[in-house]
């Protein structure tokens, strides 16, 4: 009987007995299309949190909040680094420097079929100055033969002191889960900076106007580089559980909006279609988005615009 009332005690004990916790903040870096958006969505799935922005703890964007083995996984999506030509371009080059700076671990995304081009060789020039761990991510890896991303491993390497290379295709989350655990064995050890629960729909106002402006982005990068702005006008959740999204495109000058419109609309149409999928991927619900294009000359010497944007607004 007591040796009953002993166990039973002993196994009460230790289920009360805190569970030792890790939590950290993970930055994600690569040029623009590299697939770190996809990434998040692939590391995140169904467990997503999308929380409003730290300044002081980094001032890119906290895209998602990911939980794995009793560690809380902070994913900072960093805009995309490229060679900054305006304003608007060395703002952006400078937060994602920033996310890099600020963060506890690095994760260098490489499009595998792009391999070392320029701007994976600008970013690792520079990645030498972050003192954090750095980790290798060779992303699309279904889309190239296996010696080639061997060959890329191992130059990237040379070129670069990485902790650990992960070979992963974010689209089909091959490799995911493996990077996944990696993060959070890595991640430093302390208690959750956020509830799991936290859900806030005014960052997600940010995070829908930043995904149209990637879709821009990735359609009209050689026409319209960077040349364009968004903000959401409305987020209104209907009764059937969809959400009604109104943003707006500003351009500074007629020609652009003519870019961005597109023959019959067709150019519009297109991103908004790119768009709507992804944000509807994250918030689990039907979306319906509805874009207007509108000329705002000189917005991007507006420092109010980049505060709205979540950027710094730079000296010249």
């Amino acid at each position: 009987m007591d040796d009953t009332r002993q166990e039973t005690t002993e196994e009460t004990a230790a289920e009360a007995a805190p569970v030792a916790t890790r939590c950290g903040f993970v930055a994600l870096i690569g040029a623009p299309n590299v697939g770190k958006s996809t990434l998040v969505n692939a590391l995140v799935g169904s467990k997503v949190t999308i929380v409003s922005r730290k300044v002081q703890t980094t001032r890119a964007l906290i895209r998602g909040i990911v939980i794995e083995n009793h560690a809380q996984i902070i994913l900072v999506d960093t805009p995309g680094i490229f060679l900054p030509k305006r304003r608007l371009d060395r703002a952006m080059v400078s937060t994602a420097w920033s996310g890099a700076h600020d963060a506890d671990l690095v994760c260098v995304l490489l499009d595998a079929r792009e391999g070392l081009d320029e701007e994976a060789e600008a970013i690792f020039t520079k990645l030498a100055t972050v003192k954090h761990q750095k980790i290798l991510v060779l992303n699309k890896i279904d889309l190239v033969p296996r010696e080639k991303l061997l060959a890329l491993a191992k130059a990237a390497n040379d070129r670069l002191s990485f902790e650990q290379t992960f070979m992963v295709s974010a689209l089909s989350g091959d490799g995911v889960d493996d990077l996944r655990r990696t993060l959070a064995a890595m991640v430093p050890a302390g208690p959750y900076h956020y509830p799991e629960d936290q859900m806030s729909d005014a960052p997600m106002r940010h995070l829908a106007a930043e995904i149209t402006r990637e879709k821009i982005f990735r359609q009209l990068h050689q026409e319209l580089p960077y040349q364009s702005t968004v903000e959401t006008d409305s987020w209104t959740e209907r009764k059937d559980k969809s959400i009604r999204i109104e943003q707006t495109i500003f351009v500074e000058r007629e020609s652009q909006r003519k870019i961005v419109l597109g023959k019959g609309g067709a150019t519009i149409k297109s991103i908004g279609a790119d768009s709507r999928k992804e944000i509807a991927e994250i918030v689990g619900v039907p979306v319906h988005l509805f874009l207007f294009v509108k000329v705002r000359e000189n917005w991007g010497d507006d420092p109010n615009r980049y505060r709205e944007m979540g950027l710094e607004f730079p000296k010249e």
